[in-house]
C-alpha cells in the first residue's frame, strides 16, 4: 500500500508562493516602479519579477532538504509519499509543521489528502508506478 498527499503551494497564485517570500531590505529599492500617482516599492516578491519562481523553488528546496526523497517532493506541488496510513500522519505533521514554522501556506481547496493515486505535474503516481495523465 503507498498513501499519497498534493498540495498546492504556487508561485503563481496570489496569497501563496512568491507572494511569501520578502524581499530583503537592500533589494527593496530593485522593485520599484513609478505611476503617474505615486511611486512604489514590493516588499514580498512579486509575480512579475524576473527570477521570483526560480527563487521559491530554491526557498522550497531548501526548506525541505532534510525530507527530499525520504518522504517528500517539491516542484511547486509538494507531494508527501508513505507506505501506511501511520507513517502518512506523521509525514504530513512534519510538512505542515516545517510550513508553519517557515510561515509558508498551502491552500487547503489544492490540497489532496490521503489518496492511493494522485495527479502530479500532468502524472498520474500511484502505487503502480508513474503514467501520464489520460
Amino acid at each position: 500500500m503507498i498513501v499519497l498527499t498534493s498540495c498546492r503551494v504556487h508561485p503563481f497564485a496570489p496569497r501563496s508562493g512568491c507572494h511569501q517570500l520578502k524581499i530583503r531590505p537592500e533589494d527593496i529599492t530593485k522593485s520599484a516602479f513609478r505611476t503617474h500617482y505615486e511611486h512604489y516599492e514590493f516588499l514580498v516578491m512579486s509575480f512579475g519579477l524576473t527570477n521570483a519562481p526560480a527563487a521559491f523553488m530554491s526557498l522550497m528546496i531548501g526548506v525541505f532538504k532534510p525530507f527530499l526523497d525520504t518522504f517528500v517532493i517539491v516542484f511547486i506541488d509538494i507531494m508527501v509519499y508513505s507506505k501506511s496510513n501511520e507513517e502518512h500522519a506523521d509525514h504530513l505533521r512534519i510538512v505542515l509543521g516545517v510550513l508553519g514554522k517557515q510561515k509558508l501556506y498551502a491552500k487547503f481547496s489544492k490540497c489532496e489528502l490521503w489518496l492511493t493515486s494522485v495527479a502530479f505535474l500532468g502524472h498520474v503516481v500511484s502505487r503502480k508506478g508513474v503514467c501520464n495523465t489520460p
